[in-house]
């Protein structure tokens, strides 16, 4: 538990599933974490008091993202739970999905707000955050397996097209913050089991079978699956890993 001691971490959307488990894994790792939320104050707590009993140290911080001002409600928040002290490493975690309605389906509200939560949201944050962000410091950027199989499911058009900016996102901010020592990632999960994906992961037998056999591992992928490479990614052993997209799915593209 000395990896990341003495860094300071946020992550987004980090009171459940992939975000928690996140958040754990940098607090495991020695990481002060910032665990944001938007609107489930109970489950941060839980993630933070999670943190705490496996001996780390963390704090909630709320801001609804996909509203006017949030980069600046987050930062705001951040700051002063803080100290104003910095950050090391930036998980750009939270997300949601485009309703799944496909081309024919999908709302211009709802299209809308899956991309300004997806990616006006962490564009934002990035832009505020970047003058807090210690030199050497660590961007970690969730994806998705879809951006590079877009067809796979084409209910996720919007959602997938989200990703894909997010992978865009990535490659340019390795290139703009490399000088300064910062390395930025992208992290690209398949078919997890989280409360985003329970209506069909968990409460269809049939479904979760077909997730798994689509792996060569034979089984559906958890959040702690993803969260340890994210751990990677924040650490000093990572440093001369910029600009990727790591592929988190268990082998389903192959």
């Amino acid at each position: 538990m000395s990896a990341l001691r003495g860094k300071t971490a946020l992550v987004t959307g980090a009171s459940r599933g992939i975000g928690r488990a996140i958040a754990e894994r940098l607090g495991r790792d020695g990481a002060r974490v910032a665990v944001h939320f938007g609107g489930n104050e109970t489950a941060a707590k839980e993630t933070v008091a999670a943190i705490e009993a496996a001996g780390g140290s963390a704090f909630p911080v709320q801001a609804t993202l996909g509203e006017p001002g949030d980069a600046e409600a987050l930062w705001a928040a951040f700051d002063e739970r803080s100290g104003g002290s910095g950050v090391d490493i930036l998980v750009n975690n939270a997300g949601i999905d485009d309703g799944r309605q496909g081309l024919a389906g999908t709302a211009q509200a709802a299209f809308d707000r899956v991309f300004a939560v997806n990616v006006r949201a962490p564009f934002f944050l990035v832009q505020q955050g970047v003058a807090r962000l210690r030199d050497g410091g660590r961007i970690v950027n969730v994806s998705t397996a879809l951006t590079h199989a877009p067809g796979a499911m084409p209910q996720l058009v919007a959602y997938t097209m989200t990703k894909a900016a997010i992978d865009a996102f990535t490659a340019t901010l390795a290139k703009e913050l490399g000088p300064r020592g910062i390395t930025v990632n992208a992290v690209a999960p398949g078919a997890i089991d989280t409360d985003m994906n329970a209506d069909w992961l968990r409460a269809d037998p049939q479904a979760r079978a077909a997730a798994a056999q689509s792996s060569p591992l034979g089984r559906v992928g958890m959040p702690e699956d993803v969260a340890d490479v994210v751990g990677f990614l924040a650490s000093e052993d990572s440093r001369w890993v910029t600009g990727q997209w790591i592929d988190a799915a268990g082998g389903v593209l192959l």
